[in-house]
């Protein structure tokens, strides 16, 4: 309500803040905005309210004008047990292919199991998929009016409940140029704008000294999500990429702690704001504490063979420091990792080997008590019945209540209800704990102004979803963050008008900079033009993970064969997946999905330098080792460029033979348009590695997972390291 409504209304005002017992603080409120898709409003004094339980009277919990904390205080106890209990449960809950909720479980997830939390995982896209078939994991692609269309379906089914609590939607990162998407890791851009991947945005700060490439990214991610209705984020990952070997390397901002906590503050800040309210974007949820990144031996542990966190460097605090700052900076939600923290401790106390959900002395103890965070703890997807590591002896139930008793408060990949009011009725979690729980989760609702109005416009959603000024941001930071490792005989920039063989990489970018560009990329029945007299060859290099669909924890092709052994166990790889441990309480085997997660089979993480990845069966290098050496040779190395995706710090090995290229870019997921930029010299590079790159392949796996880094004689660039072209 603007001022001067205000003050025609003060004296009526006033005695209802009286009646009520509000302070007088709310006269300097504002009216916000309110709708209602079916319950209507309710108006006292002059301003209008959401009539969330319909009754046509103003309760304490409908007015916005009283703190989180009274609104929270008085819904609690109108709620009921199975409402409550819903509100501990978040699972997928994907849109429609029209936009609407029909052919999805949002009916069961809302009216039955009571949830108000749900993750989103279509990708948005210009191009969305025919309504036909049965949908994968991720859902039909589908257009940016039709996930709004969908978010505000969804808010209506929850409107309509008895005290129409509105819901939360929340989503992995998406603003970001992703080649290869994971299902429950991160997803496809889509429509939306795309910045570098998040290695990129450290490697921009690095380079320009200052966060303003990350404050480009949470200005356009805020608008595009909101415009979506997803006003949850389960990111950023403030875990450090210590251990090279890990494939998540590409979701972090790095090697670095201090580079990593001055990077969460500033996302915290730039997408929340100084304090969680209306006008913040998206709440975040920052995982994985206390720090994912040290893995042992590099795996991760959504697999049964990687449940280890390891700490033998004692650098524990130094991944615990970015928590820290979001946590400082008002962060709302954090997630435990699936890890076993194996010789961690804190001041000199070794936290128990548990995974960290089930951990009251990580959660209620480390989390809450020594760090101070008071927002709401946010498990990881599918402990509960898949990776309870730690508790795979025990079922479901005792997993559930060890979790929430430790201090989590919603469980995620989890949605029925009736498992949860049933350890309420045995005492397994007390009605006090629950209704702790509820309040924080409540808090956030709340806070975001989602009781008032949680609906969107679709027409509004297709307009601002990667608009051309979002879009020149993305672009911007993209080109700041591809780092110069070498220029030899002054290579780059590529001189105007010349020659160039390109592969890898279409050739449409260059051809629009002014270049004669002969498309090297080879056609269906492998053959390709040679890169001869050219005067420049440019190969741009992607890595990725290849037959690994198939692994399963019982084959005798994969996990249980006998002549591939864990170096840690001497046991054959599946032997540790629950359903082999203990199958009474576990029917179904964890990995027994395939590796859809990411990541090489466990017998080759280890191979992350060039000439083993190109021998091994589980990693794809493209184009393959054999044709980059072939146009190195055609060209000349003199004469080439290569412009290589460190999706993690892979070794430039000196057997591989990419040193002998007299110009190497290091990028993390750009558009050819941005790579055409600063190979043509329009943009002048500036970015710096996020993280070292080892010399060889012996030093990766000699290091302590914990540290960052390498001796510096194994050392070929050290974090930080980028040039520029000196003009």
């Amino acid at each position: 309500m603007r001022a001067s409504v205000i003050a025609v209304k003060s004296g009526a005002l006033a005695s209802a803040l009286a009646w009520s017992g509000l302070s007088s603080a709310a006269l300097a409120q504002a009216q916000p905005g309110i709708e209602s898709r079916g319950k209507g409003t309710v108006t006292e004094a002059g301003l209008s309210f959401r009539d969330a339980d319909g009754d046509g009277a103003l309760d304490p919990y409908e007015d916005w004008r009283r703190a989180t904390g009274e609104r929270v205080a008085d819904l609690l106890p109108r709620m009921s047990r199975v409402e409550k209990a819903g509100m501990l449960l978040i699972d997928t809950l994907n849109a429609g292919c029209e936009g609407g909720t029909e052919d999805t479980t949002a009916r069961d997830y809302i009216q039955s199991q009571r949830m108000t939390r749900f993750i989103l995982r279509n990708t948005v896209t210009g191009n969305p998929s025919a309504c036909e078939g049965e949908p994968g994991r991720g859902g039909f692609d589908v257009s940016p009016a039709r996930m709004a269309e969908f978010t505000n379906a969804v808010q209506e089914l929850a409107e309509a409940q008895p005290l129409g609590i509105p819901v939360i939607f929340k989503s992995n990162a998406r603003n970001h140029y992703n080649t290869n998407p994971r299902f429950g890791i991160s997803g496809g851009a889509g429509a939306m704008t795309e910045f570098p991947k998040e290695p990129g945005i450290a490697a921009a700060v690095i380079g320009t000294g200052g966060t303003a490439p990350v404050e480009k990214l949470t200005e356009v991610m805020g608008r595009e999500w909101r415009a979506l209705g997803i006003r949850g984020m389960y990111g950023y990952m403030a875990d450090l990429a210590t251990e090279p070997r890990w494939y998540r390397v590409d979701e972090t901002f790095g090697e670095n702690s201090e580079v990593t906590a001055r990077i969460a503050t500033a996302i915290v800040e730039g997408l929340q704001g100084p304090a969680l309210g209306p006008e913040s974007a998206v709440a975040l949820t920052m995982k994985h504490f206390p720090g994912g990144g040290p893995q042992q031996g590099g795996r991760d542990p959504h697999y049964s063979f990687g449940k280890n966190q390891v700490y033998p460097g004692g650098a524990f605090a130094d991944h615990v420091a970015p928590f820290r700052a979001a946590i400082d900076a008002g962060v709302a939600s954090i997630m435990p990792y699936y890890g076993v923290p194996i010789d961690a401790a804190w001041e000199g106390e070794p936290f128990e080997q548990l995974g960290m959900s089930f951990s009251r002395e990580m959660i209620d103890g480390f989390l809450r008590e020594d760090l101070g965070f008071g927002g709401y703890v946010n498990s990881d997807t599918g402990i509960i019945l898949d990776r309870g590591w730690g508790l795979e002896d025990r079922a479901p139930a005792e997993r559930f209540a060890t979790a929430v008793n430790a201090g989590v408060d919603v469980l995620s990949g989890f949605h029925d209800v009736a498992l949860v009011t049933g350890l309420l009725d045995t005492g397994s979690i007390s009605e006090e704990r629950l209704d702790e729980a509820v309040g924080r989760l409540l808090t956030e609702q709340f806070d975001l102004g989602l009781f008032e109005d949680p609906y969107v416009d679709p027409a509004a959603a297709a307009e601002i979803i990667g608009d051309a000024e979002h879009r020149a941001k993305g672009q911007e930071v993209q080109k700041q963050s591809l780092v110069l490792l070498r220029n030899e005989n002054g290579i780059l920039p590529l001189a105007a008008g010349g020659r160039v063989y390109a592969i890898g990489m279409a050739p449409d970018a260059l051809a629009e900079a002014g270049y004669q560009v002969t498309d090297g990329n080879p056609a269906a029945d492998g053959a390709r033009p040679g890169a001869a007299d050219h005067d420049a060859a440019v190969i741009r290099v992607t890595v990725g993970n290849a037959n690994t669909r198939d692994y399963r924890s019982r084959s005798p092709a994969y996990g249980a064969d006998p002549d591939r052994l864990n170096p840690d166990t001497g046991k054959v790889w599946g032997a540790e997946d629950p359903c082999e441990m203990w199958p009474d309480q576990n029917p179904r085997c964890v990995d027994d999905v395939g590796l859809i997660f990411g990541g090489a089979l466990p017998w080759e993480i280890d191979d992350i330098s060039f000439s083993a990845m190109a021998e091994a069966a589980s990693w794809e290098i493209t184009p393959p080792l054999a044709t980059i050496r072939e146009v190195l040779a055609e060209a000349s190395p003199q004469k080439s460029v290569l412009v290589i995706n460190f999706r993690a710090p892979y070794v430039l090995d000196s057997e591989s033979g990419l040193r002998d290229a007299a110009g190497l870019i290091a990028n993390f997921e750009v558009s050819d348009a941005a790579l055409v930029a600063v190979l043509s010299g329009a943009f002048d590079p500036v970015g710096g590695l996020p993280f070292a790159l080892a010399s060889n392949l012996d030093a990766v796996i000699a290091n302590d997972p914990d540290l960052p880094g390498y001796p510096g004689e194994d050392t070929l660039y050290p974090f930080g390291f980028g040039l520029d072209y000196g003009r």
